[in-house]
């Protein structure tokens, strides 16, 4: 029997996403009138897509599907930028997973037991339930205004979760696994954690939070972990994919080897949670109640709410995607759970970093937080999304200032991207009659840029497959590089003055130029959805062919001759900080006053368009 078990876990390690802020009573008072961050988009709401993923293809092939998950959040608080980022991440992923004709499962949702969750419910005024349909809801509208298309969203406190959850315990307690012991220790509320005294500051404070651990004794229930320490060693060695990148793989092998020590997975003290089977006075572990939740979302609605019928319908995830602060917990607790269950493992845990703001690592104490929603009020949420996923190396921590999201988001999305687009259909207008000349394939005949735009195709779609979405931003962008030198190269507003030859040449050019800016909407759809939209709609296409697009779209040959574009207009706006004191026709001379001190070829291209 154990009456000191030790559960040193990461100071880091204290959430179920990158990193949740600390209980904040006076923030939380007000939630409900918060919950207004969904107006004044930049975006208008017409570009938008349903929230939940319907996407379907009638050449989906009959393998399995492909399960993407997200953590599910603790609503202890609203959303932050953190959670933000894994959800675009996967969002980044699952879309292009469908671009490839694969049937995809994108799991997100919302942990919502515990004492912190009723702790902040009490300091709101409201019941733990009131309080987790509040916050989940905020996730729910933030994931909307994101352009997130994810496939489900589990709650918690679903009863059908509840179902899966104590089918696992049970089938967990009948392999032998779970036994009952006392604990004395000291435990972080905020950590929803036991900390061992050796990781803890000065007056035994949790180096996370700053504040004294409580002091707890208590009849637990234990989960045999230590008896999964070699299948897990064996698991690692054998499987180096496991966890990615390598550097996650290293640490998760260094705390296996170290020792594996059996862990608490009920609460004598805690109400707020799922009963364990058969006890009137306990209620299972957080933590072992909301990883069930990658499971028990791939459940329909209706039917029987079974671990078999759940298992079914989808499970092994091919891929959990984690902050890196609940690494243990997804890689080294989750994987023996499921051991001692007689299910699969999953097929890949990631790690990915934190984010910081100008340098500093984000918190209220700093006053330097990051406010998704704030973000996508101000600047839209394609340029939200491209900076973090091309600014941010998948795996990496990286870093948010907005002097340089403005600049990367103005160069990369309004000028690279949207001036080539709004340009070239400028000069098509005037020249052509919007109307194509030929197929793209004729205009290209013998042509080295389309050889090019089908080597970057290929590179975006390597570093897709690879999780390196940065790389794969950086390939799609190099096509509207080419594609800009291309156009300044060969300088198609004066061939149109020339007239004969030289003028049925630079029709040939617009034709190669549109080809390229196909090809980005589909190859950079599954990073900024709404952008590559808008770009589908201006080359004549329909919302719905957008919709239908595949990987396959990315090959040359798409425009065909005759075909109408729409009428050029900018598909990104240039972002244009309004300074203190400056009204909004001040702000608007200052930016017709920019467009005038264009660089002369460039202004010559969009005086013509």
């Amino acid at each position: 029997m154990a009456t000191r078990i030790q559960l040193s876990i990461q100071n880091s390690l204290w959430l179920l996403s990158s990193p949740l802020h600390p209980i904040n009573t006076k923030g939380l008072h007000n939630l409900k009138n918060r919950l207004c961050f969904r107006s004044n988009l930049i975006s208008s709401s017409s570009s938008r897509r349903a929230l939940c993923c319907t996407c379907t293809s009638s050449h989906l092939p009959t393998t399995e599907p492909y399960v993407i998950t997200t953590p599910l959040y603790y609503v202890n608080a609203p959303p932050h930028m953190g959670s933000a980022y894994t959800t675009i991440a996967a969002d980044a992923i699952a879309r292009f997973q469908r671009l490839l004709g694969k049937k995809v499962i994108f799991i997100t949702g919302t942990d919502e037991h515990g004492e912190k969750i009723a702790t902040a419910a009490a300091a709101c005024g409201s019941s733990p339930n009131e309080h987790c349909d509040v916050i989940s809801q905020a996730y729910k509208a933030l994931w909307e205004d994101l352009d997130i298309a994810y496939d489900k969203f589990i709650r918690t406190t679903n009863p059908r979760h509840e179902a899966i959850v104590k089918e696992f315990y049970s089938r967990v307690l009948a392999n032998g696994d779970i036994y009952r012991a006392d604990y004395d220790g000291l435990y972080c509320v905020n950590c929803e954690e036991y900390k061992d005294e050796k990781e803890l500051l000065d007056s035994n404070c949790c180096p996370i939070h700053l504040k004294p651990c409580m002091a707890r004794k208590e009849d637990n229930y234990f989960f045999a972990l230590s008896k999964y320490q070699k299948k897990l060693e064996e698991t690692l060695e054998q499987n180096p994919d496991f966890v990615q990148p390598s550097s996650r793989l290293n640490e998760v092998q260094g705390w296996v080897k170290s020792g594996l020590r059996d862990f608490s997975i009920s609460r004598a003290s805690v109400d707020w949670g799922i009963r364990v089977p058969n006890e009137d006075k306990q209620t299972i572990y957080v933590w072992f109640d909301a990883l069930l939740g990658y499971i028990s979302a791939l459940m329909e609605e209706k039917g029987q709410a079974t671990l078999q019928t759940a298992v079914s319908s989808g499970w092994p995830a091919s891929l959990h995607l984690i902050g890196k602060d609940i690494l243990r917990f997804h890689a080294v607790y989750w994987p023996a759970m499921l051991m001692s269950a007689g299910l699969s493992l999953p097929k890949i845990v990631f790690g990915h970093g934190f984010l910081t703001k100008d340098g500093m690592k984000m918190g209220k104490s700093l006053g330097n937080t990051l406010e998704p929603n704030d973000l996508v009020q101000r600047f839209g949420s394609d340029g939200v999304r491209y900076f973090f996923l091309r600014e941010v190396e998948f795996g990496d921590d990286g870093d948010y200032s907005e002097d340089r999201f403005i600049n990367i988001v103005n160069a990369h999305l309004a000028n690279t991207i949207g001036n080539l687009l709004n340009r070239t259909l400028g000069l098509l207008k005037k020249n052509c009659q919007s109307t194509l000349v030929v197929d793209s394939t004729i205009a290209a005949e013998g042509n080295a840029f389309k050889d090019t735009v089908e080597k970057l195709v290929e590179k975006a779609r390597f570093q897709y497959e690879n999780l390196s979405l940065s790389s794969a931003c950086e390939a799609v962008l190099e096509i509207g590089n080419a594609g800009n030198l291309y156009i300044d190269e060969h300088a198609p507003w004066s061939l149109f003055k020339e007239g004969g030859a030289a003028s049925e040449a630079a029709a040939k050019d617009l034709v190669i130029i549109l080809e390229a800016m196909r090809i980005i909407a589909v190859a950079l759809s599954a990073i900024t959805p709404s952008l590559c939209k808008r770009i589908y709609t201006q080359l004549g296409y329909s919302e719905d062919q957008f919709n239908a697009a595949t990987w396959d779209d990315t090959k040359w040959g798409g425009l065909k001759g005759g075909q109408i574009m729409a009428q050029p207009k900018p598909v990104f706006a240039r972002i244009e900080i309004q300074m203190e004191g400056e009204d909004e026709g001040e702000l608007k001379k200052k930016a017709s006053k920019k467009k005038e001190r264009i660089p002369q070829p460039q202004t010559q291209s969009l005086a013509e368009a």
